[in-house]
């Protein structure tokens, strides 16, 4: 996680409402309705029944209390308004108790395209969309309880599934690319990347590997996994997934496949 952040997240007032100004809804405005074209034929099913059930509104930035009364009716989760970066241990907390942390600012124009923090489109459209599957819900729970319960260094090798499925995952099956990442969804410039360029990697999802495949969050991915179904995420669940952590930890990791940042 970077350790400081160029934005500050605004405060809800007594009764649970952010005020945005008109230039923040108008942002948010053209955030999504670039994205909802971009995203046709490319998100998964589940990311789209999703947003059904969200029904965002278009014209405004949503108020957290009002994700939060769909997510706790469909999976039980809600949104927690934190600041603009959090650290480890309060990230793996709240998910544990099934609370997505959400940053209470949007970016400005001068980081229309790409933003290194996750603000709140990234965070409500990206991700709120997909709590609302059984499926993604139950595996994130879980992450965030095993999160939780890691020492420091398991937490680093930890972050790295996270990265590779609800950040960057894509679905796969025979020929056919999804997305399900929020890390993609959010981003014009790799949702249009991870589908349709010769560029990237895109390797089955195996435990090992991805514990063991150091990334950079400021690059279009090199290395995507996929799975072949939302569904599989529940099989990940259920493996002793701290186990392939200290077996990580003991191999080490991948010669990486980008560039050292100062190259870059």
């Amino acid at each position: 996680m970077s350790k400081t952040s160029t934005y500050i997240s605004k405060q809800s007032d007594e009764h649970g409402n952010i005020h945005w100004s008109d230039d923040e809804n108008k942002i948010w405005h053209e955030l999504i309705t670039r994205q909802l074209e971009c995203i046709k034929g490319k998100a998964c099913d589940e990311f789209f029944d999703g947003l059904d059930k969200l029904n965002l509104p278009l014209d405004r930035i949503p108020q957290l209390h009002e994700v939060s009364k769909v997510l706790l009716e469909t999976t039980g989760w809600q949104c927690a308004e934190v600041p603009a970066l959090i650290n480890f241990e309060s990230f793996f907390k709240l998910l544990s108790e099934k609370k997505f942390p959400v940053a209470t600012f949007i970016r400005t124009r001068e980081h229309f395209d790409y933003l290194q923090e996750p603000d709140i489109f990234h965070e409500i459209f990206g991700h709120c969309a997909m709590l609302t599957n059984p499926a993604f819900s139950e595996f994130t729970h879980k992450y965030g309880q095993l999160g939780l319960a890691a020492t420091k260094e398991e937490r680093v090798y930890l972050a790295r599934l996270y990265w590779f499925t609800v950040e960057f995952g894509l679905i796969k099956k025979g020929n056919q690319l999804r997305i399900y990442g929020g890390g993609i969804l959010s981003s014009p410039g790799e949702t249009e990347y991870a589908i349709s360029s010769e560029v990237p990697m895109r390797n089955r999802l195996n435990l090992m590997d991805v514990f063991r495949t150091p990334y950079r969050i400021d690059i279009m991915q090199p290395l995507y996994y996929t799975i072949e179904n939302v569904l599989d995420l529940i099989e990940l669940s259920k493996e002793d997934l701290m186990s392939y952590v200290r077996e990580a930890m003991e191999l080490g990791l991948f010669p990486p496949t980008f560039p050292p940042k100062s190259a870059a």
